[in-house]
């Protein structure tokens, strides 16, 4: 086997061919940046406190790890967009029942939403990998889904701005929904070619041994759960932090949220080009355990720079890290997963929610105990634990001598 892939197909060749799932992608996010977005006119909407309409977000990933895990066994056994439609319309559905604007209402919208995203993402992710034949296109078509995802995060606050300064945020999510309803529909109508060399799926209980079983599977769930909590417990905190070492405002804040979406875009957008150009999975896993490292340096000196430069400088620098590791993560899910491929993205996308809230829970903990350094010690915690998997992974990659 070659080091370097032939005969790929183009990126616009790429493009062309998944730009429903990209698009289906983009709008997964849509939802909760919407509520983010505008917490503060929907909380004063529902007639409740900020803190109280924010933490019902946690419903959102409680919802995402239950379906996801559960979930996990049974996508290889359905249709990729037949699943994408299902997970589409509960989006809708979700956004929909938000417009009431009560408690209950905000609720419902938010376990809606945690569980419909919990079906979508790893059904993207499969269908899109599903498409191609050779484990390096495959693995690169996955990761073209999340850099399409990625990219959605940067763009989406100005179009939702937009939307929301003409009807206010529940046209933002209606708009939301109309746009979720139509691709479901368009997935729900449009058939699916079998996956081509698939054989026997296992059961549900097979499944689930058979990822046990997978070491490889498993170190790889771990490493993307570890570095989520950290990326995602710096973002909670990051604004909080320019306030405090810079007194940037929330105004200017979104340039620098801007910097780090974009940052994240274009490390996963090359790291995985780079890494569909490759058939040896140590270089892939080597990437990996680069990304991680710095993502690493990047927080350090985010929380130690002595000037807005340097800060923006490790903020850019943690997300490209990040991005390049999660798009490794997914290409080696992609090339190692065989018969439990879409089991295995499922219970990636379940880690990874389980990350993002153990990692705000890790910073705060962090924050209390240190105060601002705090946080950059809490999160290295995770931080060094991928740095360990993504190590081992290179290992385990290592060819026979």
């Amino acid at each position: 086997m070659t080091a370097v892939h032939q005969g790929a197909p183009s990126e616009a060749r790429l493009w062309a061919d998944l730009w429903p799932l990209l698009l289906a992608s983009a709008v997964g996010l849509l939802p909760f940046t919407v509520y983010a977005t505008f917490l503060v006119p929907i909380s004063r909407d529902a007639g409740a406190d900020v803190a109280a309409v924010g933490a019902l977000r946690g419903l959102g990933g409680i919802a995402a790890l239950a379906v996801g895990v559960a979930a996990a066994p049974l996508l290889e056994r359905f249709a990729k967009r037949r699943v994408s439609a299902l997970a589409l319309g509960l989006l809708a559905a979700g956004s929909l029942a938000a417009l009431q604007g009560g408690l209950l209402a905000l609720a419902v919208f938010c376990a809606a939403i945690g569980a419909a995203t919990a079906l979508l993402t790893p059904a993207l992710l499969a269908a899109a990998a599903d498409r191609y034949t050779d484990a390096a296109t495959s693995g690169r078509a996955a990761t073209l889904v999340s850099a399409a995802q990625s990219l959605a995060a940067v763009a989406a606050g100005p179009v939702i701005g937009v939307i929301a300064v003409q009807t206010g945020w529940r046209g933002a999510l209606i708009a939301t929904a109309a746009v979720a309803a139509a691709l479901a529909t368009g997935f729900a109508i449009r058939s699916e070619p079998p996956r081509r060399g698939q054989g026997a799926l296992p059961g549900y209980r097979d499944a689930f041994r058979r990822l046990a079983g997978s070491r490889m599977l498993l170190v790889l769930i771990a490493a993307a759960s570890f570095r989520t909590a950290a990326f995602m417990g710096c973002l909670a905190y990051m604004a909080a932090w320019y306030d405090h070492a810079f007194d940037l405002d929330a105004a200017v804040f979104t340039l620098v949220w801007t910097l780090s979406g974009l940052s994240f875009f274009l490390g996963n957008y090359f790291g995985g080009r780079g890494i569909g150009r490759t058939t040896d999975q140590r270089r892939v896993a080597l990437v990996l355990l680069g990304g991680i490292v710095a993502a690493t340096a990047g927080l350090g000196l985010l929380f130690s720079a002595s000037s807005i430069a340097l800060a923006l400088a490790g903020s850019a620098l943690q997300a490209a890290g990040h991005a390049v590791a999660a798009a490794a993560i997914t290409a080696l899910i992609v090339r190692r997963g065989g018969p439990v491929r879409s089991a295995a993205l499922s219970l990636n996308a379940a880690g990874m929610s389980l990350g993002t809230f153990a990692g705000a829970a890790l910073g705060g903990l962090g924050l209390t105990l240190f105060g601002y350094p705090g946080i950059a010690v809490a999160l290295a915690v995770p931080l060094l634990g991928a740095i360990a998997v993504a190590a081992a992974i290179a290992v385990i990659t290592r060819p026979a001598a």
